[in-house]
Order: C-alpha cells, then sequence, then structure tokens
C-alpha cells in the first residue's frame, strides 16, 4: 500500500504470510480492506463475521476465504498495517532532530497520538482503523495461538516500532535497563488510557474529551521520569 508524505510516495509493507492472496492485487480485496475496516469498527471483532462482511462488499464467505484464513488472520493484517504507518509516523516525527531528548519527544507524541483518514489511500480509513487498534488490537496476541503466530514472524511490525523507540530511550540513558518494556507498556497504555476514559473513567484521570493530549504529556512524563531525565 502506498502514501504520500509531501508528495513522496512510500510503502506500507504487511507480511505475505498474513495473507493468502494479496488484498492490493484485486478490486475485491481492496473492498475487502475498506469494508472490513469499516464493519469492525461499527460492530467490534466479537460480531464481525465473513458472512456479515460478504453481504456488504456483495461477494461471498469463500470469496474472502480466499485472501484471509479467518477474521483472525484479517485482524492481524489490520494491526500490522497499522504498526507500520506508526514506524513511518516515528520516523517522520524524528527526521532531522538531532537532541536525543527532543527526539524521544517526538516519537512519544507520535505513538500516542490518534491517525486520522488519509484521502491518499480512500480504501484505508486510519481514524477508524485507530479506533479498531484501541479496542480490538490485543486479541491478536491475548490468545492460544500467539506462540505458534510469533514463531511465524507475524509481530515483526509491532516488534520494530518497539525496538526503534527503545533505541531512542537509549539514547538519553544508555544505562535504562528496560527499554523496550517501556515502550510497549507507553503503546498499550496509550489505548488503555483512551477507553477507560470513553468506558471506564473512573480508571482514569484522562478525560474523554481532552484523551489524546492528556494521555500525551501522562505517558511522556512517565517515561522521561521512568528513565530519569527532564
Amino acid at each position: 500500500m502506498n502514501k504520500l508524505h509531501d508528495g513522496v510516495p512510500i510503502q506500507i509493507l504487511v507480511d505475505e504470510k498474513l495473507f493468502l492472496k494479496d488484498p492490493n492485487s484485486s478490486d475485491v480485496g481492496l473492498r475487502i480492506i475498506e469494508h472490513g475496516i469499516q464493519l469492525m469498527d461499527e460492530i467490534g471483532f466479537e460480531s464481525f463475521t465473513f458472512r456479515k462482511l460478504a453481504d456488504r462488499i456483495g461477494t461471498t464467505e469463500p470469496t474472502i476465504y480466499r485472501y484471509f484464513r479467518g477474521k483472525h488472520r484479517l485482524l492481524l493484517y489490520l494491526t500490522s498495517w497499522y504498526w507500520s504507518w506508526m514506524e513511518y509516523r516515528v520516523h517522520v516525527a524524528t527526521s532531522n532532530v538531532t537532541a536525543p531528548d527532543d527526539r524521544l519527544r517526538n516519537a512519544l507524541e507520535a505513538l500516542t497520538q490518534p491517525i486520522h483518514a488519509d484521502d491518499v489511500t480512500p480504501h484505508i480509513d486510519e481514524a477508524a482503523l485507530y479506533r479498531i487498534v484501541v479496542a480490538e488490537s490485543s486479541k491478536v496476541y491475548l490468545n492460544k495461538l500467539v506462540a505458534a503466530e510469533n514463531r511465524e514472524g507475524l509481530f515483526r511490525s509491532y516488534k520494530r516500532l518497539c525496538r526503534r523507540v527503545a533505541e531512542m530511550i537509549s539514547a538519553v540513558n544508555p544505562v535504562y535497563a528496560y527499554p523496550v518494556a517501556l515502550v510497549s507498556t507507553v503503546v498499550e497504555s496509550s489505548h488503555v488510557q483512551k477507553y477507560f476514559a470513553e468506558h471506564l473513567p473512573s480508571l482514569t484521570e484522562v478525560t474523554h474529551l481532552d484523551a489524546d493530549h492528556s494521555t500525551t504529556v501522562f505517558l511522556t512524563e512517565m517515561v522521561f521520569r521512568t528513565i530519569g531525565a527532564t
């Protein structure tokens, strides 16, 4: 999939093991992705089925199964795309920034802010995809298949993103022992805090109306205090 930044095309790579047939190779495949995001955003992963998706796009269940082994693999595909896009956002936010603490602050802002729809790829509603990631992304690894899927390398994009930001933490404090653990905690917490703010507000001081900004402030402060920097 291609994105543009200041007129320069980039490619968002998704591991080929996540699909049986590349959805970018046909109009039907693109509609599976476009309407799959919309439907999953509307009704949630538990209620989402390939039959409902087939009805929406005017095709058959067997057609969708030619692209994806099941809805779990579709969710894996969507989250993998998201993590690769987030890695690109971090790259853009930190390019040409030389001070290690400023690079880290920019990276944390990119990690914790939502993404918005980009009309360069009309079949990807990034805002809806972000909502799916907040609500559903933990389901791709909190299950009995995680060890086998990890051996297949299906979480590479998420790991790569965390390692990239972990290197920035180490640049600020080389002796801090848990940079990857801290980054993955930030990523997951950014989703959990926003989810709590909307649905379980007594579990957080983050407010729903100001969730994006206050989550970034909270997690940035947490990181810098944790690694002993200001």
